[in-house]
């Protein structure tokens, strides 16, 4: 067996309190996919970071966070997660998977906000330990997948704004994003259904709507962009990220998209991170991003 090109930890998210939380008897459940195969969580109240992180010996490596997806009711842990974090590692970049809390009016004050709080508070902790794990805090970029994706493109387009406590206010700006098959859009026309229905309710205003339709959302400082998608997607629409890939244009944010006319929604759930990451990795690699900040 090949050694491992990097070490592995697991830390809560929050040392002390998790905000916007209410008295709950949810108890978090393991899933299985097929012959007993482990393949993530549901009903998530207590977020984590497991931490992958390159063995070398001098220089600081970037680090990508990533929200695996699940429509905002599970999260595919393992598939869109662990194998993303270990192949990144094996690259020499950090891979850190956060495993956010799910929305529910159950255990949250603000369901629509809890998600992008864990997203935030993950970029947070990074740079502050930015040090102790041999990361570049100028290099920290974040990844989802599906719903994992709107996440994502959430925290690229709602940095502005401070959704945790920041006392000593710490950048909450990913440095870039890449989204994989991502959920862009709640409009009526393009929304996933669940996906909606979880993070902002049957009733959701028009205001909200808006506001967590990440296309509406792009502005100059929007990060840099890596998409991928495939044109016959029938869970998520390509269009999701055609629409962001458009607007990131617009405003002169650098944007690269990868479209493949065949593979439907989830293939990195059937094809392995190694067949077809390698253009991600290069692309975070050329620092193109980092040209036009």
């Amino acid at each position: 067996m090949a050694a491992k090109k990097y070490s592995q930890k697991l830390i809560q998210l929050y040392s002390f309190g998790i905000p916007n939380t209410v008295p709950n008897d949810v108890v978090e459940d393991t899933i299985y996919w097929e012959e007993g195969v482990f393949g993530g969580y549901t009903n998530i109240t207590v977020p984590t970071l497991e931490l992958f992180l390159p063995l070398q010996d001098a220089g600081c490596t970037p680090a990508v966070i990533i929200c695996p997806g699940g429509a905002y009711m599970k999260e595919a842990y393992q598939d869109e997660g662990i194998n993303i974090a270990r192949y990144l590692a094996s690259t020499g970049i950090a891979g850190i998977v956060l495993k956010y809390r799910l929305p529910s009016d159950r255990t949250m004050k603000d369901k629509s906000i809890g998600p992008l709080q864990d997203a935030q508070q993950a970029i947070k902790v990074i740079r502050q330990k930015a040090g102790i794990w041999n990361i570049d805090p100028r290099q920290v970029g974040i990844m989802g997948f599906s719903a994992g994706g709107h996440l994502a493109a959430t925290a690229g387009t709602h940095f502005s704004k401070n959704y945790v406590p920041n006392k000593r206010s710490v950048s909450l700006r990913p440095d870039f994003m890449a989204l994989v098959y991502p959920l862009i859009s709640m409009s009526d026309r393009l929304m996933h259904h669940d996906s909606r229905l979880h993070l902002l309710g049957e009733y959701p205003t028009q205001d909200m709507i808006k506001r967590f339709s990440n296309e509406l959302q792009v502005t100059e400082g929007t990060p840099p962009s890596w998409i991928t998608h495939r044109e016959d997607d029938s869970t998520v629409s390509v269009e999701h990220s055609t629409l962001f890939y458009h607007a990131l244009k617009e405003k002169g944010v650098p944007a690269e998209m990868h479209l493949h006319p065949t593979g439907e929604h989830g293939f990195a759930l059937n094809i392995p991170a190694e067949e077809w990451m390698g253009p991600l990795v290069e692309w975070i690699r050329s620092y193109a991003w980092r040209k036009a900040l």
